[in-house]
């Protein structure tokens, strides 16, 4: 900079000069790197990309934010005075509202009180006759159908234990409540449901599609069989000490004409017709040619087997003799997978080839009848949460707490199944006569 204040105008004219001219130097240059003329290892300059066109907003048809509800409380906040000069504020107008959402739990006490009046007439003294609804209780009990529709959602809905629920209680609400209260309560929603649990039954033994599967179960300590029989809106548990056959005869009834999805357990044989799980078997095959990687014919063998089932699955016709003849090709496409290794010792896929003969009119019942289910995923997860349960608590320790246990899974599935809300559902269950 002290050059070009002592520079005179001649030296000044120079400078301008030489630098105009490396300016025309260094723009030749960029022109020549464009044009792709640089050398390798020369810097290349690429032309920037042309601006990105910016599409307008897309406008959603919903929202997918909470919406603003009805409030139950307004609260205004005004600013007393000014932060600044301390002056006194008044009036004012609405600049913003936020709106917050809270739950108010508390015990309510309520003495119910019968005034006695004199009868000239009858010359006696009259008490009126009070509701379980009026009462908002169950029969004699102190706890009205609030607290016992609470209990019985979250023990057997919810799988709390009754000592998280007695603690629950406590320090929620302040309520002292004992374990024998909390068990007393759950068995009083199984007397209320008598009738209803009646009518689930009725409806599986009347449905064209039952589910069915059967799991452990622990009663007192002794080992027992938990039996679920499943419907698309019907939920139904059985305890017996027994995985005999004659278990979900006695249960679906000897007049049972609909279809038993199941898997390959031989205590369903006695049923009328059966669907077997193809999920079993397909598992089943799974492993088989994970066992075998090193033999290719096995991998081919399962694939085509899991095609075959595919190809059923998509299959859909609305008349029935099409189906029914779609059912027969399909068991006889089953039928030449599985013989060439029905006789062949040392064949991996022979026992699963066994099975598959052996079973062969139990496999396409879906495709001739489209209510019927091809696996038995509903009562998988169906029973899934009773599989919790007992890992949990161990089991029963009664067959009163059993019948209560089955009893509650069944009401509390089958609301479940249907969307309705548990608690709402056990609360119309115990005072029918209330909304």
């Amino acid at each position: 900079m002290e050059k070009l204040e002592r520079a005179n105008r001649k030296e000044l004219i120079e400078i301008i000069a030489s630098l105009l001219a490396r300016v025309d130097e260094l723009e030749g240059e960029v022109r020549r790197l464009r044009r792709g003329g640089g050398s390798q290892g020369e810097l290349s300059i690429r032309p920037s990309r042309p601006p990105r066109e910016h599409k307008p907003r897309k406008h959603r048809g919903q929202a997918f934010v909470r919406r603003r509800e009805v409030a139950d409380e307004v609260r205004y906040h005004v600013a007393a005075c000014c932060p600044d000069c301390g002056r006194r504020l008044e009036g004012g107008g609405e600049h913003r509202r936020r709106q917050t959402i809270e739950v108010v739990l508390q015990k309510r006490v309520v003495d119910h009180v019968l005034v006695a009046r004199w009868c000239g007439v009858c010359q006696k003294r009259v008490l009126p006759r009070l509701e379980a609804g009026e009462l908002g209780a169950q029969g004699k009990r102190r706890f009205g159908a609030s607290v016992q529709g609470l209990v019985a959602a979250l023990n057997v809905g919810y799988r709390i234990p009754v000592r998280r629920i007695r603690r629950l209680l406590r320090e929620m609400v302040g309520l002292q409540i004992s374990e024998g209260e909390v068990v007393g309560l759950v068995d009083g929603v199984r007397q209320a449901g008598k009738q209803t649990l009646r009518e689930l039954l009725e409806q599986v033994r009347g449905s064209p599609a039952v589910c069915a599967d059967e799991t452990g179960w622990r009663e007192d300590g002794k080992n027992g069989y938990l039996w679920g029989f499943f419907t698309p809106r019907v939920r139904w548990f059985e305890y017996r000490e027994t995985r005999a056959g004659h278990v979900p005869t006695e249960v679906l009834g000897e007049e049972f004409g609909g279809v038993v999805s199941c898997d390959f357990y031989a205590g369903y044989n006695k049923l009328g017709v059966l669907q077997r799980c193809w999920v079993h078997l397909l598992r089943d095959a799974k492993e088989l040619a994970q066992l075998n990687a090193d033999r290719p014919e096995t991998g081919a063998w399962v694939e085509a087997l899991g095609a075959l089932y595919r190809e059923a699955k998509a299959f859909s016709h609305p008349k029935e003799r099409v189906r029914w003849r779609a059912r027969r090709r399909f068991e006889r496409l089953a039928a030449q997978l599985a013989r060439p290794y029905l006789s062949d010792a040392d064949a991996p896929q022979r026992t699963l080839a066994q099975r598959i003969m052996k079973h062969r009119p139990e496999l396409f019942v879906f495709v001739s009848n489209p209510e019927v289910p091809g696996d038995n995923n509903l009562a998988e997860r169906s029973l899934r949460p009773a599989v919790i349960a007992r890992k949990i608590s161990g089991g029963t320790r009664s067959p009163k707490g059993s019948d209560t246990k089955m009893a509650l899974m069944s009401l509390f599935g089958t609301w479940q199944a249907q969307g309705k809300p548990l608690l709402a559902s056990c609360q119309r269950l115990l005072l029918p006569t209330t909304a």
